[in-house]
């Protein structure tokens, strides 16, 4: 049984390790929500960085053991460039407080995108907290300027650079951001738009997908918990029968 019949139904967790690997999430609304709320754009994302933080550990918790969530795409460069400061130092924190507490929940942090861009400082942050928690049991993938198809160009570009004439599926998934993790099973959008937005297109070919109206910083656990039902629910044919 996925749900256990006690007075309040609970999920079971090993029933959601054996069925979910890996969930991703497009992390939509901060904006529209700050706007509803008379707040800055940027006051938006401060509410969404703290939501990001609490969503991936319930999703560590439920038993799941990647979390990918697409935080700053290449597009997203256009943003007013106050916007993309206020997201770059909330950034910036986060790492620092996941310097400090990953070690706690097992988590290992791995930077999805063109990391060449970002600043100096962030870039050797990010590049220390990788190598010190490359062997944790848990992941959480940040994708940060990052867009679908720039990672695909750059992986049919580092296979060219080593030679290769003819590839494979699997010569490609080895060259994408994503080598060694499992594809996502269920990827989850909020902000109540229907499309993928260039996140993960090869990764996501046979994923679950999940839309809810509901923006990022009013998104709950229990509402988490209502896509990992769904999901669990559903017959993943992966073009079989």
């Amino acid at each position: 049984m996925f749900f256990r019949k006690r007075s309040k139904k609970t999920i079971d967790k090993d029933a959601v390790a054996a069925r979910l690997q890996h969930i991703a999430f497009i992390m939509d609304g901060n904006g529209r929500w700050a706007k509803a709320h008379g707040l800055p754009r940027e006051g938006g994302h401060k509410v969404g960085a703290t939501v990001f933080e609490k969503i991936t550990r319930h999703c560590f918790d439920r038993g799941i053991r990647v979390v990918t969530v697409y935080a700053f795409s290449t597009e997203n460069w256009s943003r007013p460039q106050k916007e993309v400061d206020a997201i770059m130092a909330l950034l910036s924190d986060y790492l620092d407080y996941a310097e400090k507490k990953f070690k706690d929940y097992d988590a290992r942090l791995v930077i999805l995108g063109d990391k060449s861009r970002l600043s100096a400082e962030l870039q050797e942050k990010i590049d220390r907290i990788e190598r010190a928690s490359a062997d944790r049991g848990h992941v959480l993938n940040i994708a940060l300027n990052y867009g679908a198809r720039n990672e695909l160009v750059s992986a049919c570009n580092e296979l060219i650079r080593a030679g290769k004439s003819t590839v494979t599926e699997a010569d490609i998934s080895d060259a994408l951001y994503t080598r060694g993790c499992p594809d996502p099973d269920l990827v989850v959008r909020t902000g109540g738009d229907v499309r993928i937005s260039n996140f993960l297109l090869w990764q996501s070919a046979y994923a679950e997908f999940y839309f809810t109206k509901t923006l990022w910083p009013d998104l709950s656990t229990d509402e988490v918990d209502r896509a990992i039902y769904d999901f669990c629910g559903r017959h993943r044919r992966f073009g079989g029968l």
